[in-house]
């Protein structure tokens, strides 16, 4: 298979995650809650939730891009061994079921974006009981594959912009709110289950969470 055929294959898989991870959820959403569930950006202009918005968007946009440049004969690949366009489409799949399967467990409590003003369960059950954000870490290890399977400079980047997007949401938006909605519920959760990773990240009694909105 040609560099340019396996990105376009590369392309279309992540098109088909993104249906599945937004639009698919979002359809069960409004069939059982009348509630799309989306509540945007959150954050004052240039505070830490902002940006980890903004990157968050900018990092789709770049892996929409980065393969169909590719398959354009624009933008050069980093490598041109198929191992790795194996390797990353598989990894990316298996990752996205994940996601879909972080999404189920969360039922009626599944948002994009944080509403102060509402209050949803704390889903603890499931892939919840091994990290707080299964659904950021499945999407990372997505996009990790992604990366892999069109290797180019611009996929680097948007992997990098995702990373650094999705802890600046966590940390500064959905923690505070998490925090200030289930107070010591969601406290004794975060102190024995990682944040991304089983184990690491886990709230002490002398940490505390930032809310820079």
């Amino acid at each position: 298979m040609s560099i340019e055929m396996r990105a376009w294959v590369t392309l279309a898989a992540y098109v088909l995650a993104l249906g599945a991870a937004f639009g698919w959820r979002t359809a069960r959403s409004v069939r059982e809650t009348g509630d799309a569930g989306f509540r945007g950006f959150s954050g004052r202009m240039g505070s830490a939730g902002w940006w980890g918005g903004r990157l968050f968007a900018l990092a789709l946009v770049g892996f929409l891009l980065s393969p169909a440049l590719v398959g354009l004969g624009v933008l050069p690949v980093l490598t041109d061994s198929a191992w790795p366009f194996a390797a990353g489409v598989i990894i990316a799949l298996l990752a996205m079921a994940a996601v879909l399967w972080a999404q189920s467990t969360m039922g009626s409590s599944w948002r994009v974006g944080v509403d102060a003003t509402e209050t949803t369960d704390l889903v603890t059950g499931g892939p919840f009981a091994y990290v707080r954000n299964p659904i950021f870490t499945a999407m990372i290890l997505a996009a990790l594959g992604f990366a892999v399977a069109a290797p180019t400079w611009l996929g680097a980047l948007s992997l990098m912009a995702l990373v650094i997007g999705i802890q600046l949401q966590v940390r500064f938006e959905e923690e505070p709110y998490l925090l200030a909605t289930h107070g010591p519920a969601y406290r004794n959760y975060a102190a024995r289950t990682g944040r991304f990773v089983p184990g690491l990240g886990r709230l002490t009694g002398g940490d505390q969470v930032v809310d820079a909105a």
